[in-house]
């Protein structure tokens, strides 16, 4: 068979055609990220801290429970959130949507203040909220992320 251009691209071609339906049968998992490799628990959790499915990370909502202002308390969940991120092979800077429950609305700009540039250049979006009744575990704040690895 003569190597003409029509026969190359055809080639080319039918190999990213099979290449593509290879990858479309090829399904994402989830994946549980437990701290430092740590085994699955002997009783079922209530839920997981860390699960990602493809590229996709989702982390549960973290809060601080001890005594502390809004700063303290926003600037201890960052932190626990940026180990989370870390543990599973992402980043801050990885982070794509961030939702933020406040105790008090009055909170708001002192949580700013704690929160501002911990995402790098380019933050997350991101959701505020003041939640009805409060907290669990007296936390003056929680957030949950969604980000990519």
């Amino acid at each position: 068979m003569k190597n003409t251009r029509r026969n190359i691209l055809g080639a080319a071609a039918a190999g990213l055609a099979a290449s593509s339906a290879a990858q479309a049968q090829t399904k994402p998992e989830k994946k549980v990220h437990r701290k430092n490799g740590a085994a699955a628990p002997a009783k079922t959790p209530l839920f997981n801290g860390a699960v990602s499915y493809g590229n996709l990370l989702f982390i549960a909502g973290k809060g601080a429970h001890f005594e502390g202002d809004i700063k303290a308390h926003t600037k201890h969940v960052l932190d626990e959130i940026q180990k989370e991120l870390e543990n599973a092979g992402s980043s801050m800077n990885k982070v794509l949507k961030c939702n933020v429950y406040l105790n008090d609305l009055k909170d708001y700009k002192e949580m700013n203040e704690a929160f501002h540039g911990r995402f790098g250049a380019e933050p997350p979006v991101r959701t505020t909220i003041a939640a009805a009744g409060g907290i669990p575990g007296n936390s003056l704040v929680e957030i949950d992320v969604i980000a990519f690895i």
